[in-house]
């Protein structure tokens, strides 16, 4: 592990701006998850002038529909999902708050414009690699929007979570870079 530095969750906007690209971290602590159709539901009720369901100011989300637990399982499987299916909804919730989101997959420039105003950074997790990414889960509750099943908003409890800093808080993109750099060899 001494190659990964350790994010524990809930962090400091500090500790984030510390993350440059290509960095690996193991994330230890509560994130939440959301994808497609939960974002959309969320921005229909911030439209709408209602709450959401979730304090999102200083989350971390993972774009996860997880599989159903077996029987002794906290999870079912629960790889990355591609995040820029949520990208016309994240800058809105970055505005307020969110503070690092977890997929796989490049995002658009208005993301990343917001990612760099609200100081927020995106990890990219291995896609193809749920079953064992699974097993850094610990704890597993739906806390919103159960109606939606597995695209259900879940808080999960995590443990060496492991991924990589692809868009750190000052915009610099790992998609763009990493084959640049790789392209010179």
């Amino acid at each position: 592990m001494s190659k990964y530095k350790v994010l524990s969750l809930p962090c400091s906007t500090i500790e984030l701006e510390s993350l440059n690209i290509g960095e690996m971290v193991y994330i230890t602590g509560t994130l939440i998850t959301a994808r497609d159709a939960a974002h959309k539901r969320m921005i229909e009720l911030l439209k709408e002038g209602k709450a959401l369901p979730i304090n999102i100011k200083g989350q971390a989300l993972y774009y996860v529909g997880p599989c159903p637990a077996k029987p002794g399982q906290v999870i079912g499987s629960c790889g990355p999902t591609t995040s820029s299916r949520m990208d016309a909804y994240t800058p809105t919730l970055l505005d307020l708050g969110l503070k690092i989101m977890i997929g796989k997959g490049q995002r658009d420039s208005s993301v990343i414009d917001a990612m760099v105003r609200n100081k927020a950074i995106y990890l990219a997790a291995i896609g193809g690699t749920g079953a064992l990414l699974s097993k850094c889960v610990k704890k597993a509750k739906i806390i919103a929007f159960e109606d939606l099943g597995t695209e259900a908003i879940y808080s999960l409890t995590v443990e060496n979570f492991p991924a990589i800093v692809a868009i750190d808080t000052k915009g610099n993109n790992l998609f763009n870079v990493g084959p640049a750099a790789f392209c010179k060899l």
